[in-house]
């Protein structure tokens, strides 16, 4: 029997990298400390406000906010416990391409860069 893991009380920060240029990457990344895993899924809250107001805790106006869950699962997971037809339904729900057809353009791109690359 295989001893399971404890939950942690680890919470993953998204961050974005920003460069002393005032340039900044619009990939965020999440640092993950060593004895920890990239979460298998990620819960995000989308807020938008609504245009109305109510009064706060002293009285003042505050906006009022609509709040929707919105869950976003690690791709990798997916790929490891999926058969590969299903995940490719996966992938072509989010837009992607399947798999074999994303890796093929993928290769094409890397072997032209390769030989740009060499060719200098």
């Amino acid at each position: 029997m295989t001893k399971q893991k404890m939950p942690s009380s680890w919470i993953p920060e998204i961050l974005y990298e920003e460069n002393p240029d005032g340039l900044s990457s619009n990939i965020p990344f999440i640092q993950v400390p060593e004895d920890e895993e990239m979460p298998k899924i990620l819960f995000i809250f989308e807020t938008r406000e609504t245009g109305e107001f109510e009064p706060g805790l002293d009285g003042e106006e505050m906006p009022v906010t609509e709040m929707d869950l919105h869950q976003y699962a690690n791709m990798i997971t997916l790929k490891n416990n999926l058969q590969p037809e299903v995940y490719d339904v996966v992938r072509k729900a989010l837009g992607l391409l399947p798999m074999k057809e994303a890796t093929e353009k993928g290769k094409k791109i890397s072997d032209n860069v390769r030989s740009k690359v060499n060719s200098k």
